[in-house]
C-alpha cells in the first residue's frame, strides 16, 4: 500500500472512540489556544487589509469570520480565519517540526462549521486527525524541507485542513487520496515572508487551500494517486531527504498533539529563550538601561538562521530579532503583545540595547530551547542566565490556568471581561455541544 493510500485509509476508518482523552483534552488546549489568537488578532492591519480588498470578491456570504460581525463565504472565511490566527505570532508549535498545526486545520473547521451543524465530538475529531496529518508529514521531510526554505505551516498546514474537511465530508478512500493530492499540488509558502504580513497569509492560504481540495475531491475531482511519495510528489520535490515511515508509523496510538507546545510570547518561539532569561535578569537585578555595557548571546544556530534582524522597524520584524528579544527582555522585563508593536521597536532605550549592545553567537553544543546570556555592566560586574528550556516548551509546559490567562489577555480587548470567560467556558466545553455554532457565534463583537 502505497503512503498516501495508508494515510487516507487510517483518515476515512477513524472513528471519534478511538481518540484517546489525553489526547482529546490536548486538542481542547490547542482550541482554547486557537480562538483566542483568532479574536485577539481579529482587528490587526493584515485583517483589515484582508477583508477590505476580499470582500467584494466573496461568494454567498454564510460563514462568520472569527472575532469579527463580517460574513464572507466559506473559503474566504478560513483565510481570515487563518490570518488573524497567526498574525501575532502566537498560536502553538511544534517543535519537531516548526508548524504552527491548529491554525490550518482550525480556520478551514470553523468556517465550515460556521455554515452547517456540526457536532463539537466530530469537530475534535477532525481536528485530532488535521493536526496528526501535519505532525506525520512534518516529521518525515523536517529539516530538509524547513532548510530548504518552505514554512511549512503554509506547505504543510495544507494536507491538515484537507484531511480536517474531507472527514467531516465523510470521504470515501478514493476520494480521500484525491483530496489529499489536491492538497500536495497547492502546498505553498516561503520562509522568506517572515517578519511580514505574508506569513501570517500562509495559515490562511493553506486553510483556504485545504477545504477547497477537499470539496472537489468529494464532487470526483481527481488528483495523482501519490501525491505525496511519488517521484514527482510532495515529499521528494520539496526536500532533499525524508523518511516516509515517519508518516504512517503506530496509527491510532502516536499522536503528535501530545508533543504539542504553546507560546507564552508573540514572536518566533526560537527566540522564546532569550525573552525568558532576560526577563529574569530584569527581575532579579532591576538594571536601568544606562547600567547596562555588553550582552552577550549563546544561541542555537537556528536563531540567527531564523531571528538575525536587527536593523528593524516595524513590531511585525521584532517577532524575529534575537536582539529585539535580549532588548525587551532586559528594558521591560516582559514580552507581551505591546512589546512587539511599531512603537516599542522604536523605543530608544530598547533600541540602545538592541542595536549597539548585543552580540549573538550561534553555538552548535546550544539547544534550540535554550540560552547564554552574560550582560556586561558599566560597572564590570558580569550578569550570567542560562535558560536550559524556555518556558512554554515541553520541559515547561503551559498550564490549563496560564492559557486561560493568555486567552483574557487577547480577548478581553475584543469582547470584554464578561463575554471572554464565556468564550473560555465553551472551549472547553466544545466537545459537548451539539452545535459548534454557538462557539463561534460568541467570538463576535458587539456591532
Amino acid at each position: 500500500m502505497s503512503v498516501t493510500r495508508e494515510l487516507a485509509a487510517y483518515l476515512v476508518g477513524s472513528r471519534p472512540d478511538q481518540i484517546p482523552a489525553d489526547v482529546r483534552h490536548e486538542a481542547k488546549r490547542a482550541i482554547l489556544n486557537y480562538v483566542g489568537c483568532a479574536v485577539g488578532g481579529s482587528r490587526e492591519d493584515a485583517v483589515q487589509i484582508a477583508l477590505k480588498v476580499l470582500t467584494p470578491y466573496s461568494g454567498e456570504r454564510t460563514a462568520r469570520v472569527l472575532g469579527r460581525n463580517e460574513r464572507l463565504d466559506p473559503l474566504q472565511a478560513s483565510l481570515l480565519n487563518g490570518i488573524s490566527s497567526h498574525v501575532l505570532d502566537y498560536d502553538d508549535t511544534t517543535p519537531s517540526n516548526y508548524i504552527h498545526p491548529t491554525s490550518p486545520a482550525a480556520s478551514a473547521l470553523f468556517a465550515y462549521t460556521s455554515t452547517a451543524p456540526v457536532a463539537g465530538a466530530d469537530f475534535v475529531h477532525a481536528l485530532v486527525l488535521g493536526f496528526e496529518v501535519q505532525s506525520r508529514i512534518g516529521d518525515a521531510t523536517y529539516p530538509a524541507h524547513y532548510e530548504a526554505g518552505w514554512h511549512s505551516t503554509g506547505s504543510i498546514g495544507v494536507f491538515g485542513a484537507a484531511a480536517a474537511i474531507a472527514k467531516l465530508l465523510e470521504l470515501p478512500l478514493q476520494n480521500m487520496i484525491w483530496a489529499i493530492g489536491l492538497a500536495a499540488t497547492q502546498s505553498a509558502g516561503l520562509r522568506e515572508m517572515f517578519g511580514s504580513m505574508g506569513k501570517a497569509f500562509h495559515p490562511g492560504r493553506s486553510a483556504q487551500s485545504g477545504y477547497m481540495g477537499a470539496l472537489l475531491a468529494k464532487a470526483g475531482f481527481t488528483s495523482g494517486e501519490y501525491g505525496i511519495e511519488g517521484p514527482r510528489g510532495f515529499a521528494p520535490v520539496t526536500a532533499r531527504s525524508f523518511d516516509l515511515a515517519r508518516i504512517t508509523t503506530d496509527f491510532g496510538s502516536d499522536f503528535g498533539l501530545r508533543r504539542n507546545t504553546y507560546k507564552p510570547f508573540p514572536c518566533g518561539i526560537v527566540i522564546h529563550p532569550t525573552i525568558d532569561a532576560c526577563v529574569q535578569i530584569h527581575r532579579d537585578t532591576k538594571l536601568a538601561v544606562r547600567d547596562i555595557r555588553a550582552v552577550r548571546l549563546k544561541v542555537a544556530p537556528l536563531v540567527l538562521d531564523l531571528c538575525s534582524k536587527r536593523d528593524i522597524r516595524k513590531g511585525l520584524e521584532g517577532k524575529f530579532s534575537v536582539f529585539h528579544a535580549a532588548a525587551i527582555g532586559l528594558v521591560r522585563g516582559k514580552g507581551g503583545i505591546a512589546e512587539f508593536t511599531d512603537a516599542t521597536v522604536n523605543d530608544p532605550d530598547v533600541k540602545r540595547v538592541r542595536e549597539t549592545l548585543t552580540v549573538a553567537e550561534a553555538d552548535p553544543s546550544i539547544a534550540e530551547d535554550e540560552v547564554m546570556v552574560e550582560v556586561t555592566l558599566t560597572s564590570g560586574e558580569q550578569v550570567v542566565k542560562h535558560v536550559e528550556h524556555a518556558i512554554g516548551n515541553l520541559a515547561r509546559p503551559m498550564t490549563d490556568v496560564e492559557l486561560e490567562d493568555k486567552f483574557r489577555d487577547q480577548a478581553a480587548a475584543v469582547l470584554g471581561v464578561r463575554r471572554a470567560a464565556e468564550l473560555i467556558a465553551l472551549c472547553w466545553s466544545i466537545d459537548k455541544l451539539a452545535d459548534c455554532r454557538t462557539l463561534i457565534e460568541a467570538t463576535a463583537p458587539a456591532p
